[in-house]
């Protein structure tokens, strides 16, 4: 079904799209690492937060992708489009949803989530959770639309808009912080706008009805249940999936918070820099669901399991070349952030031990259950993510965090004897073929 150039026009569109979250996840840190260690704290305590909304939307539209990729391999543009309308629907009811919820509770989230901290981290991280809040139902569409795209094997315009977005971002952070020295304010704001800005060109680039799957004109929009309920077959085991990862990531947080604000800050610093590290993953990952998903709509699940082992193969060779890049760059990555000489120390053994693990097992853990997904077996991943999270992510954080006293090393350890677990039992699950077997 696909060629090896169609495969290269979907993933290097992606790879390029990731490189940009990334290098501003970076250009945001560093900028924002000028008004001090408390503000780049306060920053990623509230991004991860945003992550874990994110997660959800990405896996609902995901969930839309899945079923639209499903029926465009059945050769039914219609059920596709159907499948896009009801989940931009869908999504911007609940995003508006969750952000009232954020708007509301900011005060009570942050204690809530994090406990105590530090006065001044605390202040900067309730600024930034009260602005980027407003965004969430425009990244929760763009992202639905993206995804729309990609399942058309269309990976380019998602790239372009990511462009625009991510380029309005750096800009306007580096005019407000720089410029007007306006602090979390000034990294805010312009996640905002862009934000914005994505969302709106998406939704009228979807609305080209040339495309093979769009948003329909003059087609009267309406919760279509037996669409909704396709969708979230998919979308909501893999949400809570990616929504438990993530909560394990914050629970695991409130844990480093109580290292200090040198162990929270390289925590920040190493975390915005192991984005760059998983991009060939993030992005041949992305691919494999919209490839797998049209080979077993046609119920052609020997393709399946041959583009599985050749992304698969793809993945491994871009997760080594970027990872030994960041092993021997480490020194002059990690002084662009202007960390204190101890927390840069700790920052620098974080992202080569980080670096290591990319390249042997993050592949089979994040990689191999995206074929799982895009047939349908998703219940499977949830139960495996939900007893690795708890049991490895977060039990050994604190056992090897603080009992141990290894510190937020520890922590970084806990998170890879958790990749470890899931990519046996993902290899396990693939091999055995009861994802061909599933129908929804």
């Amino acid at each position: 079904m696909f060629t090896k150039q169609d495969l290269k026009r979907l993933i290097f569109p992606l790879i390029i799209e990731q490189i940009l979250l990334a290098t501003v996840g970076i250009a945001d840190t560093v900028m924002i690492s000028s008004v001090g260690e408390a503000a780049v704290s306060g920053v990623s305590l509230v991004d991860n937060i945003n992550v874990l909304l994110i997660n959800v939307f990405t896996a609902l539209a995901t969930g839309g992708a899945v079923v639209a990729g499903h029926s465009l391999g059945e050769g039914s543009k219609e059920r596709a489009s159907e499948a896009a309308e009801q989940l931009m629907l869908f999504t911007a009811m609940l995003s508006v949803f969750i952000m009232l919820v954020l708007l509301i509770g900011c005060p009570w989230i942050l204690t809530g989530v994090f406990g105590k901290i530090e006065q001044d981290v605390m202040a900067n991280a309730r600024t930034y959770l009260l602005i980027t809040a407003f965004s969430i139902p425009f990244i929760a569409l763009y992202n639905a639309g993206a995804a729309i795209f990609r399942a058309m094997s269309d990976s380019r315009t998602s790239m372009l808009v990511s462009l625009i977005m991510n380029g309005v971002n750096i800009a306007g952070n580096a005019l407000l912080i720089y410029g007007l020295h306006m602090g979390v304010e000034g990294a805010a704001i312009p996640t905002l706008v862009s934000r914005m800005l994505a969302a709106a060109i998406i939704l009228v680039l979807i609305r080209n009805q040339e495309l093979d799957i769009h948003l329909r004109k003059g087609e009267k929009l309406g919760i279509q249940k037996k669409v909704i309920r396709k969708i979230c077959f998919i979308g909501i085991p893999n949400g809570l999936e990616n929504s438990l990862f993530q909560l394990g990531k914050i629970l695991v947080l409130s844990l480093v918070t109580s290292f200090g604000t040198k162990a929270l800050a390289a925590n920040a610093v190493a975390g915005t820099i192991a984005l760059f590290q998983i991009i060939p993953g993030m992005a041949i990952g992305y691919a494999i669901v919209t490839v797998v998903s049209q080979c077993v709509g046609a119920k052609r699940y020997d393709e399946a399991r041959y583009y599985t082992k050749l992304l698969l193969k793809y993945m491994y060779a871009g997760m080594w070349l970027v990872n030994i890049i960041v092993i021997f760059g480490c020194p002059w990555i990690v002084q662009a952030y202007h960390l204190s000489p101890e927390t840069g120390e700790l920052t620098e053994k974080l992202l080569i031990y980080h670096a290591f693990c990319c390249m042997t097992i993050w592949e089979l853990s994040f990689g191999l259950p995206n074929t799982l997904r895009a047939s349908g077996d998703v219940k499977m991943t949830l139960v495996v993510s939900m007893l690795s999270m708890w049991i490895f992510r977060v039990g050994f954080s604190f056992l090897l965090g603080r009992n141990l006293g290894w510190g937020v090393f520890g922590v970084w350890v806990a998170m890879t004897i958790d990749w470890l677990f899931r990519a046996i039992l993902f290899s396990v699950r693939y091999h055995r073929g009861k994802w061909q077997e599933i129908r929804f």
